[in-house]
């Protein structure tokens, strides 16, 4: 994890962060010296997610928050301007494969659910968040991908679909907001070990889209060298451009 303060005076929301790589990278940012806004369903994880983060000696203000309802949003980037005045920097994390299954088999509304995760969410969150960044002076949106956006799984529809949307929404995102001097872009972080994916990202077992043979499978503290890559790149920085972990061993 960093030992340096390259994120210290700025003000940074990690959606997705009560676990997995959202915690971790909230944790990074910590390290890295940012005042923290942690949102996520998980009131107690968050909890505990914002206890490991004030340990670096930075404030934190943890709001349960599901990103793909906008009343709850709003809600998160009240709070977020009372308390700060406006938000540097932008972490959307939250997401998941929740629904899986063949298309002609699949529940409709779990897929609709998992699409709504996965593209909403950010959406919701970026559309929030845009007047806190225009009130520091520009910032810097990140929108957690996948590779599974940019390639087609068979039983994985709705999280592709999904993944695949937030890709074109990261781009549209960034044509809209340049003059605005708020970059846009995606981190693909690859596969990552996390409590969702243990069991299929098992050494040797079933990796169902998450992997190819060989390659490198990271824990979620691996993922966050790239985020705080994004987060502090001089301006003018990358737009509309997908940063992506997912590199072979060997």
């Amino acid at each position: 994890m960093t030992t340096n303060r390259s994120l210290a005076g700025k003000v940074v929301l990690v959606t997705g962060a009560s676990s997995g790589i959202g915690a971790a990278i909230a944790v990074g940012c910590a390290a890295a010296g940012a005042t923290l806004v942690l949102a996520a369903r998980r009131a107690a994880e968050l909890k505990t997610v914002a206890a490991e983060a004030r340990r670096h000696d930075v404030e934190v203000l943890a709001v349960p928050t599901d990103v793909t309802d906008p009343q709850a949003v709003d809600a998160l980037m009240r709070a977020t301007l009372e308390r700060h005045g406006g938000l540097d920097i932008v972490m959307g994390i939250a997401g998941g494969n929740t629904a899986r299954g063949a298309v002609a088999e699949i529940d409709a509304a779990e897929w609709i659910a998992c699409l709504n995760l996965n593209v909403t969410g950010g959406f919701l969150t970026a559309r929030a968040a845009v007047p806190l960044l225009e009130a520091k002076g520009g910032g810097r949106i990140v929108l957690m991908g996948s590779g599974m956006g940019h390639r087609g799984n068979p039983g994985h529809s709705a999280y592709c679909a999904g993944k695949a949307a937030q890709w074109m929404l990261v781009r549209c995102l960034a044509e809209e907001l340049k003059e605005k001097n708020i970059s846009v872009n995606e981190l693909i972080p690859g596969p990552v070990i996390t409590p969702a994916t243990t069991a299929e990202m098992a050494e040797g077992g079933p990796t169902s889209g998450f992997s190819s043979p060989g390659e490198w499978r990271k824990q979620p503290e691996d993922v966050v060298p790239m985020a705080l890559f994004l987060a502090t790149c001089p301006e003018p920085g990358p737009t509309a451009q997908s940063f992506s972990l997912m590199r072979r061993q060997g």
